[in-house]
């Protein structure tokens, strides 16, 4: 093994006192009650609220947008909203863990396809009203029972007797609240202590985290710090780090795995690494959507979308890609549409036009004109849609689905760029593509084709829905991702704190995918028992959802609906009737 694989960095000496601290925070942590325990998170939430709008303009100045602009609502509902709400659904479990009961009571526990459980985790919480027509369920593996879920519920919590530990957290560099919920995840998911390094991207926001989880860092159970690629190579192989959790790109994950050297993929390959602690992950893809068609109709024989359905697909398919500048592990890279679809070339020029309407945004992220660059080389006919003239969004229609070698394919873009590949399927009747075999055609090119596993969208028409029955729920079982939504983009499932988020089961340190493990699960299910999160939403959404990218009002709203969630009061009731309201407005 050569030096560069093993060689270590030393940490400052103030952040190795901070490790010794964390040691001592998370004895202590494993020896308390639950109900200590509990009693943490309306004092983390309170703190939290207090930071929101220090929060939002920092990570508004890394992002370079005007804290006063719908842009900024992104800031408020993907930080601070995302991590009060964790804070009030993890509350809610340990308290009814504490009164001897399970969070499962006033759940609807479903069956789902071979034998799965499906557990109702959104709404949770009756805030959680805000958001109408939504919903979300945790798919158990199979073979695990309700029995046996009930039993696994916040195990690691309920052990007073399990070994203290430290996790190293190293945080994103693009969503400011991931950190902050992968900290809240090691606290009740893990009953372990944090450090989280935030990415340098980031750093910016180091203080009103701090300030968001003060009441943690004073009980010695969170540290927050910032630092270069050494800092976080030290945090790594500090004999007080016990476990590391990574959100980033597979190239980061097998760095630290495997090392930096010239022989990392051949130690990767041979299954040799250097880290000896475990890790778990979150580490992107290729994001589809699944585009259904409607079938024939009875009547009139053939496939009714209307304009307007047509436009509302396309507008939520261009947030879904341009959110957060389009630096997002949960984008929408690539539109799956049957070859034959008679509504196909009108999809798609409707996605040309929403996505060349949308706001412009920077191009903040580091590297995202070379990966834009690298994405549509060699596709003479992408289309440039404006934006950041640095990295300028982009269309590229007509992905051959046969092309093992396609980017678009094979690369997390990271970035403003979206495919649409047009999939064959069984062949049309009277012209009127069959859905059935077009659903199964499109699940099986995303299994096969597609790098990732985190995240995939189906879009599809209530009547056709309907129709299919079982068939698209036997679809959602064999799409092997993570978190599958629809008529739902997977953005806003990836905020409902009952659901969990991660890539399918199955990867390894040596093939990681999309990464290893699970996050946020308010539930406190054991993640070893969790397959995957469905998310269910409107075909039409009304009003303009809250995370869309042309929605005018989002900062105002966002801001409103974190301070109502932050309330605690007696008053929050006829806050709560208030600010839905106002968002119905829009």
């Amino acid at each position: 093994m050569s030096d560069a694989a093993t060689r270590t960095h030393e940490l400052p000496s103030a952040l190795d006192a901070d490790l010794t601290a964390l040691r001592r925070g998370a004895a202590s942590w494993v020896a308390s009650d639950l109900a200590t325990k509990r009693a943490l998170l309306p004092e983390l939430r309170r703190a939290t609220a207090a930071a929101a709008a220090d929060w939002v303009a920092a990570a508004c100045a890394v992002k370079q947008i005007d804290p006063s602009s719908p842009a900024a609502g992104e800031e408020w509902s993907s930080g601070p909203y995302a991590v009060i709400t964790a804070t009030s659904a993890l509350e809610k479990t340990l308290r009814t863990i504490e009164r001897g009961g399970s969070p499962f009571t006033d759940r609807r526990v479903d069956r789902a396809p071979q034998g799965r459980v499906a557990i109702r985790a959104f709404p949770y919480l009756p805030k959680d009203a805000v958001l109408p027509g939504y919903s979300a369920d945790v798919w158990l593996r199979r073979g695990v029972s309700i029995e046996d879920a009930r039993a696994g519920i916040a195990g690691a919590l309920r052990d007073r007797d399990r070994a203290p530990l430290v996790t190293a957290v190293l945080g994103a560099g693009n969503i400011t609240g991931i950190p902050a919920l992968d900290v809240l995840t090691a606290l009740y998911q893990e009953a372990s202590a944090a450090v989280v390094k935030l990415n340098p991207v980031n750093a910016h926001v180091g203080e009103a985290l701090r300030a968001a989880f003060a009441p943690a860092i004073e009980r010695d159970l969170v540290r927050i710090v910032e630092g270069d690629h050494e800092v976080g190579q030290a945090l790594i192989h500090h004999p007080d780090v016990d476990r590391i959790h990574i959100t980033g790109s597979r190239a980061s994950h097998d760095t630290i795995v495997f090392g930096a050297g010239p022989d990392r993929e051949a130690r990767r390959l041979g299954r040799r690494p250097i880290l000896d602690k475990p890790i778990t992950s979150e580490l992107g893809g290729v994001g589809p959507v699944i585009v259904v068609p409607g079938g024939a109709d009875g009547a009139r024989g053939r496939d009714r979308w209307t304009d307007d359905d047509l436009d509302t697909v396309a507008r939520g398919i261009a947030t879904e890609r341009l959110h957060n500048s389009g630096f997002n592990c949960i984008a929408t890279q690539l539109v799956v549409i049957p070859a034959e679809w008679e509504h196909a070339d009108a999809l798609v020029a409707k996605l040309r036009g929403h996505l060349a309407a949308a706001p412009v945004r920077p191009a903040y992220y580091p590297g995202a004109a070379e990966r834009r660059d690298a994405a549509v080389a060699g596709h003479p006919d992408a289309v440039s849609l404006g934006g950041d003239p640095a990295a300028a969004r982009a269309l590229v229609d007509h992905l051959d689905p046969a092309d093992e070698t396609e980017p678009l394919f094979t690369t997390e873009v990271f970035g403003p760029v979206l495919g649409v590949v047009r999939v064959p399927s069984a062949p049309a009747r009277d012209g009127v593509v069959d859905p059935a075999a077009f659903l199964d055609a499109a699940v099986a090119f995303c299994n096969g084709r597609l790098a990732g596993t985190l995240g995939a969208g189906i879009v599809i028409h209530p009547r056709t829905r309907r129709a299919l029955r079982g068939a698209l729920d036997a679809a959602i079982a064999t799409l092997e991702y993570g978190t599958v939504g629809v008529n739902c983009w997977v953005g806003p499932l990836f905020g409902m704190p009952g659901a969990t988020w991660g890539a399918f089961p199955g990867h390894e340190v040596h093939e990681v995918g999309s990464g290893i493990g699970v996050v946020h699960n308010a539930l406190l299910l054991d993640p070893a028992h969790v397959e995957r999160t469905v998310g269910h939403g409107p075909w039409h959404p009304t009003p303009t959802p809250l995370w869309s990218v042309d929605n005018r009002t989002a900062h105002v709203t966002a801001e409103r609906l974190t301070r109502f969630a932050g309330d605690d009061s007696a008053g929050a009731l006829p806050a709560a009737v208030a600010t839905i309201a106002s968002y119905v407005r829009g």
